[in-house]
């Protein structure tokens, strides 16, 4: 499935775009300093979800399709370690 077509993407960046829709607002509008932050900590944490999904989904949508192509099903060991590969992203 392409990243286009994924709809837990979509759904994210929609998310994340009424947010930031909501900080442009709130800055036109006046809005104090504190309210503004929390909504832009909003707006980033759900960009770095969507990062992760995005990561995720391209893991799994072409590492996880090559190495199952080669050789039939990804045995436990490659399924590990796309697991670990996954996992340590979130550190990106």
């Amino acid at each position: 499935m392409s990243h286009a077509n994924n709809p837990e993407i979509l759904k994210r960046l929609r998310r994340a775009a009424g947010h930031l829709a909501s900080v442009v607002a709130m800055v036109e509008d006046g809005r104090d300093c504190l309210a503004i932050t929390q909504q832009m900590q909003a707006v980033i944490k759900a960009l770095e979800m969507t990062k992760r999904t995005l990561i995720h989904h391209h893991i799994d949508e072409h590492l996880g399709h090559v190495a199952g192509n080669a050789a039939g099903p990804l045995p436990a060991e490659a399924r590990a370690l796309v697991a670990e590969i996954k996992e340590i992203s979130k550190y990106l």
